[in-house]
């Protein structure tokens, strides 16, 4: 038996795309990243920094004048942010959320315009989705979309937009045809300048305060009928799609602030004095210290294995997506949580990073399915045979 097996590790080119991106989040995000928290404003330094090296939405094609980054290149980013500040880390992956529907379902001319506008850095992507009474039953939603001669007028109220206000370019996705439910859905680009666009006031948040979410109204917003993406009655599944892709990158994100807590957690345990030693020489410190880089590498390997399948468009994305979202952002909360614990009382105080990266964590259990619907995907796709191949 040959023992010339392959090795599985990241490629020169993303090892290179890592250590970029994590020169700029330590030079440029991490100084304000605690700044950021307290006042709870948009982080443009790290919008700045992430433009300035085409970070900010590296998942753009290349004809489109993006980065054309793939779908490890890009988790590798948005970790790499997260790693010192969550809020930072939404700009790449809310404008890779917002604007995959158009990559997914649009046709060459909507691709051209929005896609090549979001990499020269005109603009942000959001992505609207959810409403006031249509949250993890995205189908319920009351957003109306009516055709009038070669346009179509908007009506309805989106909630829960991420970086609302500052993007200028909103995937809305609304009924078309009420009799149909999933498949009377439509997805448009609706702009921030258009006439009937405005914006609810900033939401006060556990964490990622320096990414406003607001809520987005859409006041017989007239758009023309080039803004369709794909075709009409096929949006729900262009969103559905968009989110078998982004869940992985919300598993990045988690990985990012665990490793970043992780990170000051083993920095002050090699510190820190108590009984005449450094408390890293406690066993029982150096059991959870384990436990928590243990989890870190597993939930970080189940995400570059969903990135994989997200490039290739594998048949078990769907569930490999929702498994490393829904493993890695439990880890996340569990690991930051541990670390507030290494640094005791100093922990808890905004002093060091650890009480806002808990904070950050929590909200990679909720959005974009909260881990109880990923376990209801995951057990379907288990039922339907997902890994009978395996």
């Amino acid at each position: 038996m040959s023992t010339d097996f392959p090795l599985y590790g990241l490629s020169e080119e993303h090892q290179a795309i890592r250590a970029a991106v994590r020169a700029v989040a330590e030079a440029k995000i991490a100084p304000y990243a605690a700044e950021v928290d307290e006042q709870a404003r948009y982080p443009q330094e790290a919008a700045d920094a992430l433009r300035a090296l085409d970070f900010h939405a590296p998942h753009v094609p290349e004809e489109y004048g993006g980065a054309g980054a793939d779908a490890l290149a890009t988790c590798l980013v948005i970790e790499e942010v997260a790693r010192v500040d969550v809020s930072a880390s939404l700009i790449p992956a809310v404008n890779k959320l917002g604007s995959l529907p158009v990559q997914i379902g649009g046709g060459e001319q909507i691709k051209k315009t929005y896609l090549t506008r979001l990499a020269a850095g005109v603009g942000g992507f959001s992505y609207c989705l959810s409403e006031p009474e249509a949250g993890s039953d995205a189908v319920a939603m009351r957003t109306r979309a009516v055709r009038d001669g070669d346009d179509w007028v908007l009506d309805g109220t989106k909630r829960w937009i991420t970086n609302a206000g500052v993007s200028e370019y909103y995937t809305v996705l609304a009924v078309t045809d009420p009799t149909q439910r999933s498949r009377g859905i439509s997805a448009f680009v609706v702009e921030k300048s258009d006439p009937g666009v405005s914006f609810g006031a900033p939401e006060k948040k556990l964490g990622i305060k320096g990414s406003p979410t607001r809520e987005v109204y859409l006041d017989r917003v007239r758009i023309p009928g080039d803004r369709l993406i794909g075709e009409v009655g096929r949006g729900f599944e262009y969103a559905m799609k968009t989110l078998d892709h982004t869940r992985v990158t919300i598993a990045a994100q988690a990985v990012g602030v665990a490793q970043g807590a992780l990170d000051h957690a083993l920095a002050y345990a090699q510190e820190r004095q108590q009984f005449g030693k450094p408390i890293s020489d406690f066993q029982g410190l150096q059991f959870l210290l384990a436990d928590m880089g243990m989890k870190v590498e597993a939930a970080r390997q189940m995400t570059y294995a969903a990135a994989g399948r997200s490039e290739r468009g594998d048949a078990d994305l769907t569930f490999f997506g929702a498994a490393a979202k829904c493993f890695a952002s439990d880890v996340a909360m569990e690991v930051t949580t541990n670390a507030v614990q290494v640094l005791g009382g100093y922990g808890y105080t905004r002093d060091y990073p650890l009480e806002r990266m808990m904070r950050d964590a929590k909200i990679t259990q909720i959005y974009e399915g909260t881990n109880q619907v990923q376990r209801i995907v995951m057990a379907r796709q288990l039922l339907a045979g997902v890994q009978s191949e395996l």
